[in-house]
């Protein structure tokens, strides 16, 4: 099992470079194995064109690595974090892509201005806070979990009820962006999306400095088409034919 999830984790990562969304050793992608309570992650500091499957790091939600000779990213605490807190969650990505990146530093959320926004974002894709000095000091990496979590679920915040599947990714302050999925390939498709509508956005206001956001009975029905409880975007899959057979 851990071995296939290195290989889709690998290949994964090889993802992120082949979509423009990473240069030189930014980034990283990881997948979780619930079953077995670790999280495969890409090695901290590798360039992309030296990584092998093999060269994917295990570690447990602890962090304590349980396979592999190199070590885990620098953000492994973070993406460890947000396995804990969003348990339908198989794949995390993160980039520092340019326009997804410059709202981040601009602290400021992505909106909803269009069509291809609302097939994959309920909503303005939101940024969390800045982290304190005390924060980054003891544990910068996993307070940046924490940021995250805390922007999607803790009680007097604007991210109160945010379903991290309807809103798989976040803007950490002044850092870069964050995607997830169920799957780690899921994750990076939601990494690419979120660069392609953050620079749609931009070039949106270029366009015309006073676009409004999308009215909210189109963005609902974009996104639900996509991923609501009666969905009918796509195909639907056809009921397997019963194999016939001599006794």
């Amino acid at each position: 099992m851990i071995k296939g999830l290195r290989e889709e984790v690998w290949r994964a990562n090889r993802e992120l470079v082949e979509h423009g969304l990473v240069i030189l050793t930014f980034g990283n992608v990881s997948g979780f194995d619930r079953a077995a309570g670790l999280m495969i992650i890409k090695p901290s500091g590798v360039p992309y064109d030296k990584l092998k499957p093999a060269d994917m790091v295990a570690v447990d939600l602890e962090g304590k690595v349980a396979a592999g000779r190199l070590a885990p990213s620098s953000d492994t605490p973070t993406h460890l974090a947000l396995y804990r807190a969003f348990p339908e969650i198989g794949g995390v990505s993160h980039a520092h892509s340019e326009y997804a990146t410059s709202f981040a530093q601009a602290r400021r959320e992505i909106p909803c201005l269009g069509t291809t926004h609302a097939d994959h974002f309920n909503g303005p894709v939101p940024v969390t806070r800045l982290l304190t000095p005390k924060e980054v000091r003891e544990d910068y990496e996993g307070n940046t979990g924490k940021v995250i979590v805390e922007r999607f679920t803790l009680e007097g915040t604007r991210g109160v009820g945010l379903d991290p599947l309807h809103m798989p990714a976040v803007l950490v302050a002044g850092h870069g962006p964050f995607a997830w999925g169920r799957t780690s390939a899921e994750a990076v498709r939601n990494t690419l999306v979120l660069e392609m509508s953050a620079k749609m956005a931009v070039l949106t206001w270029v366009a015309n400095d006073r676009a409004a956001r999308l009215p909210s009975h189109i963005l609902q029905k974009h996104f639900e088409r996509k991923h609501g409880p009666n969905a009918y975007y796509g195909q639907k899959r056809k009921p397997e034919a019963k194999r016939s057979g001599r006794k």
